[in-house]
């Protein structure tokens, strides 16, 4: 076990929690470590969550029952707020529904355990938000940083909760998180070093409208101090505009024009300023939008690090899981996994990594934002289209509307991941690349995106197994 570092914050923290009675509304196993902290500082929980217990898995649902004074489940799981001193909300519920403002008016807290940690934490905070490259860019700041020296604690969407680990973070040690628009929703707390990599319209079954989002994305630096600084993209408009409402110093990044303050990309170089960095072909990960995390990453560390950390990282780091990740070759087909692609603008981005056309699987849960984007590089860069799930047929739609001839471009539709492999597969040839790249979220079939990518590379590892596969 790591030693504890004495930390004056969490003192106070300490001295807050004890004999507190805490609700924890939602309820799943990254909760385990900071329900067993919370009850060790000396606090009461009770666990709430909107599914039965036959959704629960057997082992975790009799943890929370033997770690909770009560526990309520169903429909009713937000009616039970009495007495109640912090509400600890998880990400994926809106923090304005009545049982929340209620209970506020009588007294309770309503807060998360990022909320939390963030008022605890005792060294320099760097956090990533934006609509894509969020978890690429994350990683690529915590790898430079490492590289450089400190220690480094990655958590968010990416990485380990961390308010549990908190008594082990140094003062001279970095946090670097990435945040969603859920968790940053109501957030009053930004960090020392904030950076939107992008805004476009995303999770608007979830928010009421695209200002909402970005209103929500925001509290990553409208809570900094003068000291502050705030990293954005100079070529995305929203995100832009936000440089506007800083506190501190803001920073831009971009790929077509020489930024004043920022890296940028010009003739095939990267500076910062006017310092050049390293070659953009010394970034091992393929894809236009990689440089850009890059610009990103670089303008967020350039002033804690060395170049050499800058273009370590860049010729050795390989990418992140789920992330046009290279899954294999089977007969002469490249079969790439980028589920993390759950928008138009991602998948948008993947296409364009590639030097040919793709068979491109795509689709996933509808969660309400255009696609009408998504028509023209699909004609302009995909081969053959394989659909699947509730977003299939507003892909389809802005496909043909793009399309003059529609035998060019061979559309088919899937009912299931292993027969989307399967079509994609058949109507391969050697040379050919089969990218899983949906453009869609994935809660219609599974649990997140990893799942998601974890089961295509399944079926892909499998490829052959099975000799009555499709051969045309």
């Amino acid at each position: 076990m790591e030693k504890a570092v004495y930390n004056p914050k969490f003192e106070l923290f300490k001295n807050y929690i004890n004999n507190k009675r805490i609700a924890v509304v939602g309820l799943g196993v990254s909760n385990v470590p900071m329900m067993k902290f919370l009850k060790e500082l000396g606090a009461t929980i009770i666990g709430c969550d909107g599914k039965d217990e036959g959704e629960f898995d057997k082992e975790l649902l009799s943890y929370f029952k033997d770690n909770t004074e009560a526990m309520y489940l169903g429909d009713d799981y937000l009616s039970h707020f009495d007495g109640v001193d912090i509400i600890l909300k998880t990400p994926g519920i809106r923090p304005d529904k009545a049982e929340f403002g209620s209970a506020v008016k009588s007294g309770a807290v309503l807060t998360s355990e990022m909320e939390m940690f963030f008022g605890v934490c005792p060294c320099k905070i760097v956090a990533v938000t934006g609509s894509d490259g969020k978890t690429t860019t994350t990683t690529l700041i915590s790898k430079i940083l490492s590289k450089a020296g400190y220690g480094v604690h990655i958590g968010g969407n990416i990485g380990n909760p961390l308010l549990h680990n908190v008594e082990t973070i140094s003062p001279e040690d970095v946090v670097v998180v990435e945040l969603s628009s859920f968790q940053l929703m109501n957030m009053k707390y930004s960090a020392d070093i904030s950076v939107i990599t992008n805004l476009s319209p995303n999770h608007l079954d979830y928010h009421t409208d695209y200002d909402e989002y970005c209103d929500a994305k925001k509290n990553i630096f409208l809570h900094q101090t003068t000291d502050g600084k705030l990293i954005v993209n100079m070529e995305n408009e929203r995100a832009n505009l936000c440089g506007n409402e800083a506190k501190g110093s803001v920073l831009k990044f971009s790929l077509k024009n020489v930024s004043p303050d920022g890296a940028y990309l010009k003739d095939g170089k990267i500076y910062f300023n006017d310092e050049y960095i390293m070659d953009a072909s010394d970034i091992k990960l393929p894809g236009i939008h990689n440089i850009d995390n890059y610009l990103a990453a670089i303008t967020a560390v350039y002033h804690m690090v060395d170049k050499e950390d800058i273009r370590f990282v860049a010729r050795n780091f390989e990418g992140v899981k789920h992330r046009l990740e290279f899954v294999r070759e089977y007969r002469g087909i490249r079969f790439y996994n980028d589920s993390i692609a759950s928008s138009p603008s991602r998948t948008i981005a993947g296409l364009k990594s590639f030097d040919k056309k793709v068979i491109l699987i795509a689709g996933g849960k509808d969660k309400g934002i255009p696609y009408d984007e998504i028509g023209k590089p699909i004609c302009d860069n995909v081969k053959a289209l394989v659909l699947i799930g509730a977003t299939s047929q507003k892909i389809k739609k802005a496909v043909l509307d793009n399309i003059s001839d529609e035998a060019s471009l061979p559309i088919v539709q899937a009912d299931t991941y292993q027969n989307a492999v399967k079509y994609a597969l058949s109507m391969g040839r050697e040379g050919d690349i089969i990218l899983l790249s949906p453009a869609s979220t994935s809660f219609d079939m599974f649990k997140n995106f990893e799942e998601r990518g974890n089961l295509f590379k399944s079926i892909v590892m499998g490829l052959g197994a099975d000799e009555s596969e499709i051969q045309e």
